[in-house]
């Protein structure tokens, strides 16, 4: 599990991953109402026991402020 305390841009080259997985999310809000969302992707149908919790993320309103930011002008979201 990561909790994701900054977002910075790489310059690799990347590659589709060929492996498909489900991913599943779940907000939470914490002590004096600072709120979290988790991310969880789930083990591939090729995994020895598929669908099994594989990797978690956690972003508070700060992080995920900044991932909004980031996917907006990469993808030209508004």
């Amino acid at each position: 599990m990561a909790f994701i305390k900054a977002l910075e841009r790489s310059e690799r080259t990347l590659r589709v991953h060929r492996t498909q997985v489900v991913c599943t999310y779940a907000v939470d809000t914490l002590s004096a109402g600072k709120r979290l969302i988790q991310l969880d992707t789930r083990g591939s149908e090729q995994r020895e026991v598929p669908g099994k919790l594989s990797q978690t993320i956690q972003f508070d309103e700060e992080g995920a402020h900044r991932l909004w930011e980031i996917l907006g002008r990469e993808f030209g979201f508004k």
